[in-house]
């Protein structure tokens, strides 16, 4: 009897817990995206994406790395999608170049599209994310 009342207890307590994170938890989403191609129509798809995530949950917490070929995106001499990145980068979403992926493809800081952060090793900056808990999506 006792057992069964402590499940009872327990299940009703994960239900409400479950009710409640279900209405807040939805502007606690935190997203990251790796970059890693140069194809253009890969940029313009994950430019969609955003939009359609923002649209629908404005709220979330949104980083976009871009490492190997994947910084042609952000290059101000290759993006197609500058104008969006810019339009993004003004409601908080964080798009960041990998410094080591610049060094090896002789790309500066006067080469990417303003509004860019940097950081050091792309990969590592995607796992210390998934550690704080954003969800990882492979854009390309």
């Amino acid at each position: 009897m006792k057992k069964s009342l402590y499940f009872s207890l327990f299940m009703l307590m994960s239900f409400f817990s479950f009710a409640q994170s279900d209405v807040e938890g939805k502007q606690n989403l935190k997203i990251v995206f790796q970059l890693t191609t140069a194809d253009s129509t890969a940029h313009k798809a994950l430019m969609k994406q955003l939009g359609n995530i923002t649209s629908v949950e404005p709220n979330t917490k949104i980083e976009v790395v871009c490492h190997g070929p994947g910084l042609d995106m952000l290059r101000s001499d290759k993006s197609v999608v500058g104008s969006k990145i810019t339009e993004y980068v003004a409601k908080g979403i964080v798009f960041n170049a990998c410094e080591f992926s610049m060094k090896e493809r002789n790309v500066s800081r006067d080469m990417i599209l303003p509004g860019v952060a940097y950081v050091k090793a792309g990969i590592i900056y995607i796992v210390n994310k998934q550690n704080e808990g954003y969800n990882y999506i492979k854009a390309g």
